[in-house]
């Protein structure tokens, strides 16, 4: 099993969540954030005053999945998220030991 972990831009959100059920991912959690990368921000104009946005919104995607589907689920999310311009995001994958459903007691794959 491995957690998949990427974060995108926030209009973004439904094309992804739509690739991602085609490909049989059953759950995701979803967290708004903001932060930084190489763009380190952006100057806006409100009101006629400019000021420097140094903490861009996004959001945070997490999934546990089966390893037999990181590379679709990591395609799908590379390719709907791609806009071609900076900050479209990342994709980090980490192994998972173990997942235990609560309500079941189910454990390994079968949680999920």
């Amino acid at each position: 099993m491995k957690l998949i972990i990427a974060i995108i831009k926030p209009f973004k959100l439904e094309e992804i969540r739509e690739a991602l059920i085609k490909i049989g991912v059953q759950g995701l959690v979803v967290t708004e954030s903001k932060g930084f990368g190489r763009q380190s921000g952006h100057t806006e104009i409100y009101r006629g005053a400019e000021y420097e946005v140094t903490f861009v919104p996004k959001l945070k995607l997490e999934m546990v999945i089966p390893d037999s589907l990181v590379d679709p689920v990591s395609e799908a999310i590379a390719t709907t998220a791609k806009t071609g311009r900076i900050g479209d995001g990342k994709i980090f994958v980490l192994p998972v030991d173990s997942a235990m459903r609560i309500r079941t007691g189910e454990t390994g794959e079968e949680a999920l």
